[in-house]
């Protein structure tokens, strides 16, 4: 019986020790040291956002407080998990868009290695489909898809945008000849103040950064 009482607390206790061991595994990967290691060993492709750019859109998020943002345009997640800490940060959520079924995946399983799975939620699908699924107000958008097809996102989205809300197109240097309808609606809008920036020099790019005034 003494043996057998024996076994059964050090099965206890051995549960109780995986229990622990979990917790401290969830703490940290929720931790800033881990969360900012894993941004700097992403493995970055091409679609992604360069590190200076991304780091921006967290800054841009953070000062502005924002809690409700659109991305147009996952990749494989980086510029959703530098958004997503900073949304966690303010308490608010991110909506990230992709129309590639394999890009969608590989976000979300970037997003739970850092633990956000719950702050930024990953939609499938032509984003000028879901776009008008998202639900308002919006106070942060980043766009960073198709680039003649830039217009056509912030017009989607643009009913649900907030006075006070932020705008952020990608590649607008590089690939200005791709979107001048976006550019000169942005630029000469008066509902907007524009500038654009080059927060990284990575890709010789910069990024159009729009702030709606009315």
């Amino acid at each position: 019986m003494r043996k057998a009482i024996v076994i059964v607390l050090a099965a206890v206790c051995g549960l109780g020790a995986l229990a622990a061991m979990a917790q401290d595994a969830n703490k940290d990967k929720t931790s800033q040291a881990f969360r900012e290691q894993f941004v700097k060993d992403f493995n970055r492709i091409g679609l992604n956002t360069a590190p200076g750019d991304a780091m921006m859109l967290r800054i841009l998020i953070e000062a502005a407080k924002c809690k409700r943002g659109v991305e147009v345009g996952s990749a494989t997640g980086f510029g959703a998990v530098n958004m997503g800490i900073a949304f966690e940060r303010t308490g608010g959520h991110l909506f990230t868009l992709d129309i590639d079924p394999k890009m969608v995946a590989a976000t979300k399983e970037n997003l739970a290695k850092v633990g956000l799975e719950k702050v930024v939620t990953c939609v499938e699908g032509d984003a000028l489909k879901t776009l008008p699924t998202i639900e308002g107000p919006v106070d942060f958008v980043f766009i960073d898809a198709k680039k003649d097809d830039y217009f056509k996102y912030l017009k989607a989205i643009e009913p649900k945008l907030k006075v006070g809300a932020v705008i952020v197109a990608d590649n607008v240097i590089q690939s200005a000849k791709d979107m001048p309808d976006y550019l000169d609606y942005v630029q000469k809008n008066p509902a907007f103040d524009t500038v654009i920036i080059r927060s990284s020099m990575e890709k010789n790019d910069g990024m159009a950064i729009s702030y709606k005034i009315r």
